[in-house]
């Protein structure tokens, strides 16, 4: 799977995917000091982390200028395969745990990411407001919502009009019925793969 999951994007420039091959060795250099992937999950980094990231492209091309905030990015996923992608695109990377925001920093450092910015704070201090907040499942959706809401921006210029793309798997008809605008697409419609057969994007405009 190394390389495999560039079969899905044929069109990024060899820079865009050199960084993204480059990502494993860097990711296994610091976990080995730092835990933030489960070594079981390393085996399938690209597939579990790198690619199911990059779902979020397959619905929005963001376009130059535009701010995103990657809450609870762990590890940096999605926002820094986000950030290979979109390099005219800024992309602030928001976890309350200070070895997970050291590891990001660096993999940003070594790959030379200038659009992204690292932040270590609680999502409820952030005051800024951003066109698009990104996450992968780092609570229920509607408790999401709640946290992340007052740091959305009005003023947009996308494809997709200002909201949240949130990356969750399972039955999530419950979880979503509270919201009459929120759309969802089935990962498993751009990627093969049968890890993603139950992954979704979860998408509720501002």
């Amino acid at each position: 799977m190394t390389e495999n999951f560039l079969k899905y994007f044929p069109e990024l420039k060899e820079s865009q995917k050199t960084k993204l091959i480059r990502l494993k060795s860097i990711y296994e250099r610091w976990n080995a000091m730092i835990n933030v992937i489960s070594r079981k999950d390393m085996d399938n980094f690209y597939l579990h982390h790198v690619l199911h990231s990059m779902a979020i492209a397959r619905i929005i091309s963001f376009t130059p200028g535009t701010t995103i905030l990657d809450v609870g990015t762990g590890g940096g996923f999605p926002g820094i395969p986000l950030a290979i992608l979109f390099p005219d695109s800024e992309f602030s990377l928001l976890d309350s745990i200070e070895k997970k925001i050291r590891v990001v920093t660096a993999v940003k450092e070594e790959l030379g990411l200038e659009n992204v910015i690292t932040v270590r704070k609680r999502v409820e201090d952030e005051k800024r407001k951003y066109q698009f907040i990104v996450s992968r499942a780092v609570t229920d959706f509607s408790g999401f919502v709640k946290l992340t809401r007052k740091n959305l921006d009005i003023k947009g210029h996308n494809n997709l009009k200002n909201g949240i793309l949130y990356l969750k798997g399972g039955d999530l008809t419950g979880e979503l019925a509270l919201y009459s605008t929120i759309k969802v697409w089935e990962i498993k419609d751009y990627f093969a793969e049968p890890f993603f057969e139950t992954k979704k994007i979860v998408y509720l405009p501002v």
